[in-house]
């Protein structure tokens, strides 16, 4: 039923539940699992000169902080016995960079995690869940 399967990753524990269900089904349609985190772009501004961090040094912590969140979910993959294959992409609006990198592996399945936030602080926070749910044309499981 499903050959490709797309995580995104953010490192919670509820997004480790979501890792946990793609893996899942991964083994059970003998299907392929995509993780993908998403890197924060550097928050540049009018007085460069004046930033706490250099952009090297934030692009670095940026790298190491997805390459661990995928190597987590490739090593929840390694056990289960499921092909995996990581991607990092720096993205303004993570839920963008997921629907795109969907589209682009050719995946007919994400499955993401959900907060359950609700009322006034979902409508504040937002959701990158939400947001994918709303916009995409491939199917969303949403794991709690």
């Amino acid at each position: 039923m499903y050959k490709r399967i797309l995580v995104p990753t953010d490192g919670s524990e509820i997004t480790r539940k979501a890792v946990t269900a793609a893996t899942s089904l991964a083994k059970v349609f003998g299907a392929r699992l995509y993780a993908i985190s998403i890197k924060e772009p550097f928050p540049y501004s009018a007085i460069s000169e004046m930033q706490p961090t250099p952009p090297q040094e934030f692009y670095d912590a940026q790298e190491r902080i997805a390459a661990n969140r995928l190597a987590d979910v490739g090593k929840m993959a390694q056990d289960a016995g499921v092909a995996c294959e990581a991607h990092s992409v720096e993205a303004l609006h993570p839920w963008e960079a997921i629907i795109d990198h969907a589209k682009a592996k050719e995946c007919d399945l994400i499955v993401m995690a959900s907060h359950g936030r609700r009322g006034v602080s979902a409508l504040l926070l937002g959701s990158e869940t939400q947001k994918v749910l709303t916009h995409s044309t491939v199917p969303v499981l949403v794991v709690r």
